[in-house]
């Protein structure tokens, strides 16, 4: 059985009817790897740098190539710092506190 063309139905693509989407993840990660570096830094805690590390990563993987990149890598840099200082002040392993 062989298809039949309808040329009534035939609709051309128009790039202009795509709307992007604004997809706010890369700053809300980037803002919540800051706040959460800095409460590493200021109260000690571990589990909060490696929070806000992870948070870090997940915005500069889903930050576009148009934006600007100082904050994602200030993020990034500020959470590997919060790691690397709260390890150098207790490098005791680091224990979660829910699980005990």
């Amino acid at each position: 059985m062989e298809a039949r063309r309808q040329p009534a139905r035939i609709h051309r693509f128009r790039p202009a009817l795509i709307t992007q989407t604004d997809d706010a993840l890369p700053e809300y990660m980037n803002l919540i790897g800051m706040i959460c570096s800095m409460c590493a830094l200021m109260l000690k805690i571990k589990w909060c740098a490696w929070i806000a590390l992870f948070a870090a990563i997940v915005g500069f993987a889903n930050a576009r190539a148009t934006e600007d990149t100082k904050q994602v890598l200030s993020s990034l840099m500020l959470s590997i710092s919060a790691v690397v200082i709260t390890y150098m002040q207790n490098p005791t392993p680091m224990t979660i506190p829910f699980f005990q």
